[in-house]
């Protein structure tokens, strides 16, 4: 029998919106910062690996410079992997409602989703994406700056259970629960 952090299942109704105190008590993650060929690297290995059958992604991003070039270096190489960007969203870091985003990122139904933001604004987005939406964190995979386990802490319990990404070093990470478990990249000699 699965956990219900696993499933989704459990999950707090509450409000997205994160109290300020939330951000006290933790503390905010680092900005983003541009992606490495090897974290895209990496990224694009998570989404092809062997019986992954991902052809279609929604890019998603807040509208940092970081998060940005990420999410463009993202549909480049996936476009020219003959792979299918289907919508790319993006959203402030502060909003009154997250449902818009949210609506805008689940509607296509893609293969999976794939994430570039600066964490304040994604664990808000998460928290309405699982509250209003059918969208799957194990079907998402991210950048490096949303690898920090107070991400997961912030967007509550069960919320970003599954999801995945990479590295800057070309490493891998996956929330499990409430924590986020890395893998170092490999290292060449």
């Amino acid at each position: 029998m699965r956990h219900p952090e696993e499933t989704g299942e459990g999950i707090a109704r509450r409000s997205p919106l994160l109290d300020p105190a939330d951000w006290d008590t933790y503390g905010e993650p680092p900005p983003p910062v541009p992606p490495t060929p090897a974290e895209l690297t990496a990224l694009l290995g998570l989404l092809t690996m062997p019986r992954a059958r991902i052809a279609t992604v929604v890019t998603g991003h807040s509208r940092d410079t970081a998060s940005v070039s990420a999410a463009e270096a993202f549909r480049a190489a996936w476009e020219a992997r003959g792979g299918t960007v289907l919508a790319d969203v993006d959203w402030p870091e502060s909003a009154a409602s997250w449902l818009r985003p949210a609506r805008r990122l689940a509607a296509p139904a893609p293969d999976a989703w794939v994430i570039a933001a600066a964490p304040p604004g994604f664990v808000q987005l998460a928290r309405r994406l699982r509250h209003s939406t059918d969208w799957d964190p194990s079907r998402t995979y991210a950048f490096g700056s949303l690898s920090d386990s107070r991400v997961p802490a912030l967007a509550g319990p069960g919320t970003l259970h599954g999801l995945r990404g990479a590295t800057p070093d070309g490493g891998t990470w996956t929330v499990r629960g409430g924590w986020v478990t890395s893998l170092p990249g490999r290292t060449s000699g």
